[in-house]
């Protein structure tokens, strides 16, 4: 597995066309606004590819104190293979002295996609990722916090999120009672 910054126009348009396939509209930030923050710095960008061929894609969010990994995205044809859990495995390497952390669907809200929310906690469960019983409103969607070497409360989470979007956290992330076990 090779985790490479892209540089040639071939990973930049594999990247836009599985981010746009993989997420739906609702989920998407504009690509504009990510490259901002790339250009920023505050954004990484991670093609991957295995066997010279383009296998995933990973977008961080970087502050001082934590990462965010905001999009993980496995090519369609290469699913199943694993790429995902060699990629949060790389992930892991390289941000070790930080750790970084996810924002999931709850698997305890109401809703009708209730598996695929278990399959897709399963699965950064099952590669290191261990809970922060954190739980919050992000733009009216319920969520949980996992965290690879990587512990944050509400408070903390508020801030970095604040500290990267701005006034607009007030409005969007809001804490709720932990509902796990």
């Amino acid at each position: 597995m090779n985790m490479i910054k892209p540089s040639r126009l071939t990973h930049w348009l594999s990247i836009y066309k599985l981010y746009r396939q993989a997420f739906p509209h609702y989920e998407r930030k504009p690509f504009s606004l990510i490259i901002s923050m790339y250009k920023k710095a505050i954004t990484d960008i991670w093609y991957f590819e295995k066997d010279r061929h383009f296998a995933g894609l990973a977008f961080t969010v970087n502050r001082d104190n934590a990462i965010l990994l905001d999009y993980l995205a496995i090519v369609p044809d290469r699913r199943r293979e694993g790429i995902g859990s060699m990629i949060l495995q790389e992930l892991g390497k390289y941000y070790s002295p930080k750790g970084f952390f996810v924002e999931i669907e709850s698997v305890y809200a109401k809703c009708e996609n209730k598996e695929e929310r278990l399959r897709r906690k399963q699965f950064y469960l099952k590669n290191g990722m261990i809970p922060m019983k954190v739980m919050i409103r992000l733009f009216g969607v319920e969520m949980e916090l996992l965290g690879m070497n990587c512990m944050l409360t509400y408070e903390e989470y508020f801030a970095f999120y604040h500290d990267v979007f701005g006034d607009i956290a007030d409005k969007h992330v809001k804490k709720l009672e932990w509902q796990g076990e």
